[in-house]
């Protein structure tokens, strides 16, 4: 927080969440990164768009989903652009390294990704591009 510039935008968040989580005191669980959180469900640091940002893997039997916040931002932009910088991150050269890390292990697994500011479902794979990579995003299927 102290390198948040007073007034910002990020200043905010910070006391945001110092409010939130210190109601929360010790209930709340403090986990490291590539840690099995529960079985199935491993975390996954993906810092840069803020410190500490961590993702996580879901998976069941063979099948595994990369549930990533904000890794990318739109992904029309910065899965196919991921050396663009947005003013949002905090680290920007940290998340361009995040995302090209996270894309590279998507396309070597063949992992699926599920994204919050994907659109709707929300779900996609990720393959090579000449500029990057690029999403391919699932039907919507009620069954999912």
């Amino acid at each position: 927080m102290s390198r948040a510039p007073a007034g910002s935008l990020l200043e905010t968040n910070f006391k945001n969440n110092r409010r939130v989580f210190g109601a929360l005191g010790n209930r709340v669980t403090h986990y490291e990164p590539g840690k099995e959180l529960l079985p199935g469900i491993t975390s996954v640091a993906s810092h840069g768009h803020t410190p500490g940002h961590v993702s996580h893997v879901i998976a069941s039997g063979s099948d595994k989903v990369f549930v990533q916040a904000d890794v990318t931002l739109l992904p029309a932009l910065f899965v196919r652009n991921p050396g663009w910088r947005p003013m949002f991150d905090f680290d920007a050269e940290m998340a361009e390294q995040t995302r090209r890390k996270v894309y590279d292990m998507l396309v070597a697994e063949k992992m699926l990704v599920q994204g919050f500011h994907y659109p709707f479902p929300s779900l996609a794979h990720i393959e090579k591009s000449e500029t990057g990579y690029r999403e391919i995003p699932l039907p919507w299927n009620p069954s999912i």
